[in-house]
């Protein structure tokens, strides 16, 4: 079955009427922002707003029931929304992933199931990364058949962001029945899905980020896709996520210290006004901030568009023009990391020199934005990112598309040795 019309797919939406549906949404969740981070405070109510206002459906075409939103409109969105809360943002990362791989499986298969899921305000969450022993390449999750002839999930994850706020868990394993790698999509209610709130980094503490451990978790064979079969360009969705949460954490980080600058009144005795709102060096401080942001949220959008490009040309049945665009989307998710990982890490720490030691206190958490900007910021290596992009400058060595984490065979050889 091929589904390609364009009533289908989902090109691009009024902007301005569709955001300004969430928008009240979007600020209720800041205002209680700062609390949350405060006292750790996971945001399941934040999030049950979102669901009911259908905003996990936006991408869905309009005539299942969604907004039919652009993947470069759905990053304005989570932009905005990052700016509120980036750990909701983060929360979401998953589900937006999976919504593009079944509008991307529309194209051969119809999703009219999961469109209505997703219009009904359910989400997903993700579940891919194993942690201890797992080499790099194997994965120990696995889908089997039990005596009863009922196909079965066993496994334990980590990283498994937005899973205790979700419907529907995405989750990476082995299907022993088939040999193949696939995506178990669990109901995240299935008896034997434990998921624990232990996620102890330093930022963006509140993403439901922490342990899921799977037991005898039932999956129908419907449920079970193969890896194979994953949209292309998924690591460059992943990745730009990150950069619409990184562009909203500067606009964020913006907007509270020139808040706080304003309001100021102590200054320093070789300053350089009678008011630290009038002092030409604190307002070179703030107007460099904001130029960064700027920078960061044209760039992200930037490679909104190139995904835009990737998931069009999928539709189009041209070979050498899908590779193109899903390499640009590669190329150009990967270049804005390096950039806006750098302006934001930045500016969240140079505004610190428009304040003076007040802006330290826990009760302000101003240093929320560079904490939140780091650990984001350490999703997929910069390094790494840097070394690929100039691979392909250099030689034109292929991107990678997918990539992989766990133990080094190398390291084990070592401890076995010793």
């Amino acid at each position: 079955m091929t589904v390609q019309s364009n009533e289908n797919l989902s090109l691009g939406a009024n902007y301005p009427q569709v955001a300004a549906k969430f928008r009240p949404i979007f600020q209720r969740i800041a205002a209680g922002a700062l609390e949350r981070e405060k006292t750790r405070t996971l945001p399941y109510e934040p999030i049950q707003w979102l669901k009911q206002a259908g905003f996990g459906a936006v991408r869905v075409p309009a005539t299942f029931g969604g907004d039919g939103v652009s993947q470069k409109q759905l990053f304005q969105l989570l932009i905005e929304l990052a700016k509120a809360d980036s750990n909701v943002v983060q929360a979401l990362r998953g589900h937006f992933a999976f919504a593009a791989d079944r509008l991307n499986a529309h194209k051969t298969e119809a999703q009219h199931l999961w469109f209505q899921r997703f219009a009904q305000g359910e989400i997903a969450g993700n579940a891919w990364t194993e942690i201890g022993t797992v080499e790099i390449g194997d994965v120990a999750t696995r889908v089997t058949e039990n005596q009863q002839g009922q196909l079965v999930v066993n496994g334990q994850k980590y990283y498994a962001t937005g899973t205790l706020f979700a419907d529907w868990i995405d989750l990476f394993a082995l299907d022993e029945t088939t040999g193949q790698h696939v995506i178990a999509a669990v109901s995240a209610q299935a008896a034997g899905i434990q998921a624990a709130d232990d996620w102890d980094g330093f930022g963006q503490k509140t993403t439901g980020s922490g342990t899921v451990t799977i037991k005898n978790a039932a999956i129908a064979r419907d449920h079970i896709l193969p890896f194979e079969e994953r949209f292309k360009y998924q690591t460059a969705f992943y990745q730009a996520v990150h950069l619409a949460t990184l562009a909203g954490i500067a606009q964020s980080a913006v907007e509270a210290f020139t808040q706080e600058v304003r309001e100021r009144t102590r200054i320093y005795s070789h300053g350089n006004a009678d008011l630290v709102r009038e002092d030409a060096q604190i307002l070179q401080v703030i107007g460099k901030a904001s130029a960064q942001a700027y920078a960061a949220e044209s760039i992200a959008l930037r490679a909104a568009e190139a995904l835009d490009g990737a998931y069009l040309s999928h539709f189009q049945n041209d070979e050498n023009s899908g590779l193109q665009a899903n390499d640009r989307a590669e190329l150009e998710s990967s270049q804005g990391q390096v950039v806006i990982s750098e302006l934001v890490l930045n500016l969240t720490a140079e505004l610190f020199n428009a304040l003076g030691a007040s802006a330290s206190t826990a009760e302000k958490q101003l240093d929320r934005f560079w904490r939140n900007a780091r650990v984001v910021s350490s999703h997929n290596p910069l390094i790494y990112k840097q070394k690929v992009i100039g691979d392909w400058e250099v030689n034109q060595a292929p991107l990678p598309y997918v990539w992989k984490i766990g133990s080094s065979p190398a390291a084990k050889q070592q401890e076995t040795a010793a």
